[in-house]
């Protein structure tokens, strides 16, 4: 009753695969296992897996499929879909074969440094050692190897622990001193390959060292020598030789072998196999362990601990995870933070409790709680609430209003001295403690804190900040301290802060957090996505009565199109506001979405545009319905498509990031680059053929303004001119060019502020506009042509046509004076258009 399709042959290494199972019947439940070493291990969704229903035309079978990408030996084996009935459980099986690769090459090269300095031993060869250890494979590898020199042996030797080390001897001359590159290439069945090499230090004879000194040998200057790790751990010391031949401080990535386990699972568990809620509690749980006993100076086992903690937080973006898990997971991250995390740089200080930070908040933001929790560690304090918040953590009150909605708030210690601080370089905490809140909404809420702190004197002044993830920084912006009235003693500093992302991040460096902006983007968006529907309910009821000649379909399909596309983009704007509430998965879909969708309703503000031009220019060659509708579908179809094709694929291949997601929005990584560009460069093409379009158009109605004309006349052409910038405006988005401006100020400049919010202002109630322009600008009689004739005389020549003065609806009534006889060349064809 079940039956299984799988690949039937080996498959590549790092490639893409989908099992399908189909089940004569309607099933109640069905799920997905692995089958490996004897374990059953069940598939969630998860970097690797990929869950998925498969479309049949049976109405009376299901159809179940698991998506692989880029498939490893961690999802080799036998595969195994469930249909449950009832009690009855309906199985297939399929195995999947991989040809494999090293996931990690470890080098080692004996000696590590060839002296070269005395003269006396250019003659005499160094015998080199060289050797490759990879994990322990049933893969058969086609071994080669590329080294100076000739070689004098070749060969592979298993050794304990599920390792393979394969050694080759080769010699080293110091005549040839530019050859220092030992490689290796593992090929598999499939002629895949996967190469790793290893470089010999050269110390010359004009060179500095560092000499002997324990177990580092003698090292030029600038050089880093690896050695092994001691006492069964894992990973590797290394040491560099720095300036004037002084050794620098020992770098130390040794990690136990149980951290090591616990790495592995926890990546396991990141890619959907066997991510189960009991396998999040027994990592936490090792994890716990492994922390309570490490010393200070242990920055190995720190940083890995911190390594794990952010590869659940991501795997709990798709993987559910229940309040069960939280106990052991707090009592890590409280473990963490009891120890000075001595022994390295102040920049590696930073970066590790950024990272701790960024993997503390979202698996508290991600774990899932029933009700209220309150638990307390040394150095952190949680406590999950509903509806009106009014808790203490620390001692510092956090009060949020919001009926019906789950808080989950973390006092944390130990972590301020750690973060990096150069937002007021001259000025130092007065605690050393910081609040994580969150919550299951989409909604604007004002987080208000009171923390027990005082000034110490008149010059002191106190800062609200919060932490910064994209300029790993804090920073005030949407944050600001109040006075507290409930306590006059003057012991207390009132905080008041609110994120949401505001509509102007589209064009912005970075998200500009503002309660103000927030607001009105709500508003305008609501106002826009209302005003956007009435527009094509209007278009729809009227649309055989507006489109009875060529230009008025013209002018209407490009109106529908962009309304279109426009409510498209500012509902998946709207859906992706909260961008903390959003999985990865979510956000990079809606992420693709706006790019799409903003980028082809330009691309059909482009269409009106040079269709306004051509009419401009090509009085006598009007297009054909036909040839507008091809062009046009290719510019407003095509395009966008095949730029957010091209964009995302492109930050894949060179593993940039498409997407932020602290905004839900492209990236910004400096002038030029990331991949926000690929929105601001069609953007900023199309504004700037509109802005020439708009142009040309008002240029044509003072040119068409005779010298010898009335009063009257130069009156109705300043007014044509009035319409067409306003009733054009909306619909080629010239007020995007703003957005511009954006990315050319700072945002300490003077104007900044006032470009942010005319951004915001002007293009969340777009809809409003464009829906105003379509109704308003539509004329109230449409008159036709009845002669034209031409008529010269001794001063002047005109043309003269008889017309009921009709305007083009793409910029409302450029003339409103059917009366006039005797009009220029220029402005008869303008008056057509």
């Amino acid at each position: 009753m079940v039956n299984i399709t799988a690949p039937d042959d080996i498959v590549c290494y790092k490639s893409n695969h989908t099992l399908e199972c189909t089940f004569e019947g309607t099933a109640t439940s069905t799920g997905w296992k692995l089958i490996r070493e004897h374990k059953h291990l069940e598939l969630k969704n998860g970097t690797l897996v990929t869950l998925t229903k498969c479309h049949i035309d049976s109405k009376n079978s299901s159809c179940i499929a698991v998506k692989l990408k880029e498939v490893t030996g961690t999802g080799s084996g036998t595969y195994e879909c469930q249909f449950t009935f009832g009690s009855v459980n309906h199985t297939a099986k399929a195995e999947l074969k991989v040809a494999l690769l090293p996931e990690k090459i470890t080098m080692k090269i004996d000696p590590p440094v060839a002296d070269c300095s005395d003269s006396s031993n250019l003659e005499v060869p160094v015998i080199v050692n060289v050797t490759a250890t990879i994990q322990n494979s049933n893969e058969s590898y086609n071994v080669s190897w590329q080294f100076p020199g000739a070689g004098l042996s070749k060969g592979s030797k298993p050794a304990s622990e599920g390792t393979l080390v394969f050694s080759f001897k080769s010699e080293f001359s110091c005549k040839k001193m530019n050859e220092t590159k030992w490689e290796v290439s593992f090929k598999n069945q499939k002629g895949q390959t996967k190469n790793e090499s290893v470089d010999i230090l050269v110390i010359s004879a004009s060179e500095k060292f560092c000499a002997v000194h324990d177990k580092w040998p003698k090292t030029p200057e600038g050089g880093t020598v690896i050695n092994q790790c001691e006492n069964g751990k894992t990973g590797y010391k290394s040491r560099t030789c720095g300036k004037d031949g002084e050794w620098q401080t020992v770098f130390s990535s040794c990690i136990s072998a149980e951290m090591t386990k616990v790495i592995d699972a926890a990546e396991l568990f990141k890619t959907g196999i066997g991510a189960t809620q009991e396998a999040a509690m027994e990592i936490f749980e090792s994890l716990k362990n492994t922390t309570s006993s490490k010393s200070s100076d242990d920055y190995a086992g720190i940083n890995a601990s911190i390594s794990i903690i952010n590869i659940m937080a991501s795997g709990s973006e798709n993987i559910t995870l229940k309040e069960e898990v939280f106990d052991d997971f707090l009592n890590v991250a409280s473990n963490l933070l009891t120890n000075n995390w001595t022994g390295v740089n102040s920049s590696i200080t930073y970066d590790m409790s950024s990272q701790y930070l960024y993997g503390v908040e979202n698996l508290v933001k991600n774990i899932q709680v029933n009700d209220t929790l309150n638990i307390y560690k040394p150095n952190l304090d949680l406590k999950v609430s509903k509806g009106d918040c009014n808790i203490s953590v620390l001692n510092v009150t956090v009060k949020l209003n919001e009926t019906g909605v789950q808080f989950k708030t973390v006092g944390v210690r130990n972590l301020m001295d750690k973060l990096n601080n150069s937002f007021k370089p001259t000025s130092t905490a007065p605690h050393n403690l910081l609040l994580i809140v969150t919550k299951n909404g989409s909604s604007s809420t004002e987080i208000t804190m009171d923390f027990p702190i005082k000034k110490l004197n008149d010059t002191q002044k106190l800062h609200c900040v919060f932490w910064d993830t994209n300029k790993k920084d804090w920073s005030d912006t949407g944050c600001r301290v109040e006075r507290d009235s409930n306590h006059t003693d003057g012991n207390h500093t009132l905080c008041k802060c609110n994120h949401l992302t505001s509509f102007a991040v589209l064009m912005s460096k970075s998200d500009t957090p503002n309660l103000d902006l927030d607001t009105i983007t709500y508003v305008g968006l609501a106002v826009s996505i209302c005003s956007l529907v009435i527009l094509l309910i209007i278009e729809a009821l009227v649309w055989s009565v507006v489109v009875k000649t060529d230009l008025s379909y013209f002018r209407h399909t490009t109106l529908v199109n962009i309304a279109v596309f426009l409510l498209l983009a500012d509902c998946s704007f709207l859906a992706s506001m909260s961008p903390e509430n959003l999985s990865a998965h979510w956000c990079l879909i809606l992420t693709l979405c706006k790019h799409l969708f903003y980028l082809a309703m330009f691309s059909w503000m482009l269409c009106m545009s040079v269709m306004l031009i051509h009419r401009l220019i090509f009085v006598f060659n009007p297009l054909r319905k036909r040839v507008f509708m091809f062009l046009s579908s290719i510019v407003g179809y095509g395009c966008p498509v095949l730029i957010v094709g091209i964009s995302y694929v492109y930050c894949r291949y060179n593993e940039k990031e498409y997407y932020n997601k602290a905004t839900c929005w492209l990236v910004f990584a400096g002038t030029l680059d990331g991949s926000l560009f690929a929105f601001l460069l069609p953007v900023g093409t199309v504004i700037f053929t509109n802005l020439f379009s708009m142009a040309v158009v008002i240029f044509t109605l003072l040119k068409s303004s005779a010298p010898d004309g009335s009063k009257s006349d130069e009156r109705e052409t300043f007014k044509s001119i009035i319409r067409v910038l306003i009733f054009l405006t909306p619909v080629f988005g010239v007020t995007w060019g703003i957005g511009f401006l954006l990315q050319i100020f700072n945002k300490d400049h003077e104007a900044y502020p006032f470009l942010l919010y005319s951004f915001t202002i002007l293009n969340s109630f777009q809809g409003l506009f464009v829906m105003l322009t379509g109704v308003f600008a539509e004329p109230k009689d449409k008159g036709k042509y009845d002669t034209m004739k031409n008529s010269t005389s001794a001063s002047n020549t005109k043309v003269k046509m008889k017309a009921k003065a009709e305007l083009d609806p793409l910029a409302g009534r450029m003339f409103d004076t059917p009366g006039l006889d005797h009009l220029k060349n220029n402005r008869d064809l303008t008056a057509e258009i």
